[in-house]
């Protein structure tokens, strides 16, 4: 079989060790570069990039029939803050109010403390705590033409709740947060074993946003987790046992084509409502 990874980095330790295993099983792995082309079709691709030129691609190709783990739709649903927090809390999910708020350099009166993101995901974007005027005259400074969007800031217990999901199975972390720190670094990351409460809620994101492989950014809220993000194909790095799943999904997905795919019917938008209960009784 042939495995197709749409990277700009294919030496990331989870697609470095995924395409070694797949090697050593006889399969043929192939790092394609965002912007394309391409030539012959892979039996699957992995869209590990998730740059505007990494999705077109990927939406070529599934048009030219061929299944892409995640698919183009899903991932660049993930890309937008506020698509991403409209379809979670429209779906029931415990997803953090989400504002949009225009170009930062426009963002005036807020109520402190607050949370800025820029509005599209991306590396090294925006991600901070603004806790009065001269952070947020700091912050506009840098950032002046920049779109964002700001959630209220939940003080939570200081750490971040990080679920990774592969194919339905479940890997996780806490990270010491970068806004609770007052650094804008992350701190130390620990092991940790998410409730199951949590894990069914990490897995129930899968389904409203078509994805099999994702992150889930939690945070304690004052009486149930809020998710403060939906990552795309994250690193999901040092886990043990990720890599094997994600070369099991993979292989099945290359054998079973599209119809393999939890994102074949596209994210569950608007429609399902609000009464599913998510986020209830899962601390």
């Amino acid at each position: 079989m042939k495995v197709g990874l749409i990277t700009g980095d294919p030496g990331h330790p989870l697609l470095a060790a995924a395409a070694e295993l797949l090697v050593r099983q006889g399969h043929e792995v192939a790092a394609v570069p965002p912007a394309g082309p391409v030539a012959g079709l892979a039996d699957v691709y992995l869209l590990k990039a998730r740059t505007p030129q990494a999705l077109a691609l990927a939406s070529e190709l599934e048009c030219r029939g061929a299944p892409v783990v995640n698919s183009a739709a899903a991932t660049g649903l993930c890309q937008d803050r506020v698509r991403m927090a409209d379809l979670a809390r429209a779906a029931g999910l415990p997803f953090a109010a989400t504002d949009e708020a225009g170009r930062l350099g426009e963002l005036a009166d807020p109520a402190y403390p607050f949370v800025v993101k820029s509005r599209h995901s991306r590396r090294h974007d925006l991600v901070a705590r603004v806790d009065g005027p001269a952070r947020l005259r700091e912050l506009a400074e840098r950032w002046p033409e920049e779109p964002v969007v700001t959630q209220p800031f939940v003080p939570g217990t200081g750490w971040d709740q990080k679920l990774w999901v592969v194919d339905g199975q479940v890997f996780a972390a806490r990270r010491q947060s970068e806004l609770a720190t007052g650094t804008g670094k992350s701190g130390r990351a620990e092991d940790w074993e998410p409730s199951a409460g949590r894990a069914a809620l990490a897995l129930r994101v899968g389904e409203v946003f078509g994805l099999d492989v994702y992150g889930v950014d939690l945070l304690d809220g004052p009486a149930e987790p809020v998710i403060v993000d939906v990552n795309a194909f994250p690193g999901v790095r040092g886990r043990p046992g990720a890599p094997e799943a994600l070369v099991a999904l993979a292989l099945r997905v290359g054998a079973l084509g599209v119809g393999a795919l939890r994102g074949s019917a596209g994210p569950a938008f608007a429609g399902l409502g609000g009464g599913l209960g998510l986020g209830r009784g899962v601390g």
